[in-house]
Formats: structure tokens, sequence, C-alpha cells
């Protein structure tokens, strides 16, 4: 199917617009968007298709697109930001500023483990399908969780809890919600229209999610019953399918480990700061020492304790892994990558960032065809 690409491409990236396309009439794209910032200068910024499964709502310049775990990283850099003002200490436990996380055999929880995604506390075997609306009842779940194994030893991508652990340790540092934090923070000064939690008045802007016809990775080793994604959704509502995931109280809740929604555009900036060593057009949201602590790798594991990928993890971001978590050539790029499908890249060496999403969920744990072909674009044209 054919259809009309809307927005701005530099000639250099005509390779992006050109993918975009072919998204559509060879692998049945609904609607999507894509921004690309290359030395600190946005080039590309597309988007084209559809908000709705139907295909009757044309996706708009303002349309807002679930990112799932990229809320992950936006979490992080909040922690980030945070120590880089003398706030927080990395190396401190977390109960130094969180009390009562010190149950369980958890008082040797440092703030950089939770970052790193390998704390041990990626399960919460506490809480009921539900729990994951209610943000009081999973800081509770959270400070009874025992550690899964010692905190530092075991790298496994930390699902749902990672987004509430870095939040309370926000809440309990400055005294206001993590969304809040990022918005006043990260957001507004950059001019990045991405909301952890959306406004009342943005609802209508937010594209309908569709499955995908071969279904989701994610969503089938999550929805087994028996692995360790499983037990790690235990908050999850039943069932988490699109019809809960399109829901207003998703959308509204403010899930801060994968409940963002936002602009391409929004996003690639916040990554092109972060790609820039933290500044972009004069506003700086982490010092360059900040950044480069931040993205050091942490550990590479060949099979995490999550889901048994291949995983190379710095503080809160993922770092370029082939295959897994592509990110170009080279590997000390990093980013996050969004179950549905969505990606956002920083490759501070080319200072290039690039935020891509779709309403149509990727068949891949956040990889995919679509998601591929325009990542690979996008470095094709550097």
């Amino acid at each position: 199917m054919s259809i009309e690409i809307h927005g701005e491409c530099a000639p250099k990236f005509a390779a992006v617009r050109d993918a975009l396309a072919r998204n559509f009439t060879e692998f049945e794209e609904i609607g999507t968007a894509v921004a690309v910032y290359h030395g600190g200068e946005k080039v590309v910024d597309l988007w084209a298709g559809y908000m709705d499964t139907a295909r009757r709502v044309p996706w708009r310049e303002d349309t807002l697109c679930i990112m799932y775990s990229l809320a992950k990283s936006m979490c992080a850099t909040c922690v980030h930001i945070l120590a880089d003002r003398g706030q927080i200490d990395l190396e401190a436990p977390v109960a130094a500023y969180w009390p009562e996380f010190a149950q369980a055999g958890k008082e040797d929880v440092k703030v950089r483990h939770i970052l790193s995604h390998n704390c041990g506390v990626c399960f919460a075997d506490a809480a009921e399908p539900g729990n994951l609306y209610d943000y009081e009842r999973m800081i509770k779940v959270l400070e009874q969780q025992a550690p899964a194994w010692p905190p530092g030893s075991k790298g496994a991508y930390n699902t749902v809890n990672i987004g509430y652990l870095l939040g309370e340790v926000v809440r309990r540092v400055t005294g206001i919600p993590i969304q809040k934090f990022l918005r006043e923070n990260v957001c507004e000064p950059l001019g990045a229209d991405y909301q952890i939690g959306v406004r009342e008045a943005d609802l209508d802007r937010v594209a309908e999610l569709t499955p995908n016809k071969v279904g989701n990775a994610m969503l089938k080793e999550g929805g087994d019953g028996q692995s360790n994604l499983a037990r790690a959704w235990k908050p999850m509502p039943v069932p988490f399918g699109t019809q809960a995931q399109n829901s207003r109280e998703f959308r509204q809740s403010g899930i801060p480990s994968f409940g963002g929604f936002g602009e391409a555009r929004g996003m690639a900036r916040i990554y092109a700061a972060l790609a820039n060593g933290g500044e972009i057009d004069g506003t700086r949201i982490l010092s360059r020492a900040a950044v480069e602590r931040a993205t050091s790798l942490q550990w590479d594991e060949a099979a995490d304790g999550m889901a048994g990928r291949h995983m190379r993890m710095s503080m809160g971001y993922w770092k370029n892994t082939p295959k897994f978590a592509p990110m170009g050539p080279n590997p000390e790029a990093f980013g996050h990558l969004g179950s549905g499908g969505a990606r956002a890249i920083a490759d501070p060496a080319r200072n290039l960032a690039m935020c891509f999403v779709s309403n149509y969920q990727s068949e891949g744990m956040g990889v995919g065809v679509r998601t591929e072909a325009v990542v690979d674009a996008v470095f094709a044209s550097v």
C-alpha cells in the first residue's frame, strides 16, 4: 500500500524516508514516526500512516505513541541528574535514601545495581495482578521482596520493577514523583513532548496500539506462566493485551517502567543531548562526565537472567548488541528498546541520535523487521 510520508528529511538521509515507505508497502505498517539528529541538528522528522487499527484517522504531526521500555532509560536519566548534582551517590546503598528497602536481604543493594539491571530485585512475588497501576502497593511489595541473587552478581533485564525502584529513590530524595521530575528537568527544558502518564488534554493525540498478526515474542514469553519473565510480570493486569494497553487507565497511570508516550522527535531530542555530552542548543541536562559514567559498560552476558538474551548493559541504557539490540556499527552506541518496536539510540562518536516509533507491535522482543530497516537506513546515511 502506497502511503504519503509527511515532514522533513535532509537529502543525505533520503534512505530513511525510503525505508519508512517500504515498511508500508512490504511490511504492513500502520502508523509511524522517526526523527534523527546529526551534529546537534535535526535532519529527519517524518511521520506517516494512521493512528488507528482501522486506518481511518491519519497520523498527526503531534501524535503520541507508546514507547514502552524507553521509559526505563528516562527514569535512569533522572537518577543520573540527581547524582550529577551531588544529591545521590550511585555507590551508596538504596536504603540510605529509602530505609524500608533494607528488608529481606537487600541492605547491600546499591543505587548503581538498580540502574544496571543487576540488583537481583527483578521479581515482585507478593504482588497481585493489576498492582502495576498501584504505585504505593508496588513500593510495599518491593520492600518485602528478597533479591533473587546477590546484587551485582548477575545481570537480568528488570522488566517491571526498575521504574518503581528508581522512582522511589527519586521521590525520597526530591519529594516529588519521578514523572514530574522528568517533566520539569528533562522534557520541558528540552522542549521534548514525552509523558509518563498522559495528561487528560492529550488523550486524543495517542495512537491506538495494534497487535502484530504473528504475535509478539515478549508477550508470548511473559504469558506462558513458567518463565522468569512470567514471574516478573505478576503485577500485570490479566489479560495484558492491546485492549488493556489501549485503555485510559494504562495511558494515564504513569507506569514508570514502560508507560511513556511521546513524539519521536521529542525522544530523539533527549537522546541527541546525551549523544552530545549532555547538552543541545545551549540546554544542558547532564555534565559530559555524568554521561560517560552513565553509559559505561557494567556487564556483558551471553544470556541474561530474565529472557536469556545476549545483553550489554550500562547504568540504565542498553549498549549496542548485534541481533538483540542493534544500534549501528559503533559498539559504544547506547539507547533502549521498547517491546512494541520503539528504538532510541545515541552514538556519541557520530554525534547521532534517533528515535523510531510505530503503533503496530513488532514481532520480536523489541526488535523487528520495520524497526531494523529504519535503523539500518539511518546509519547507512552517515
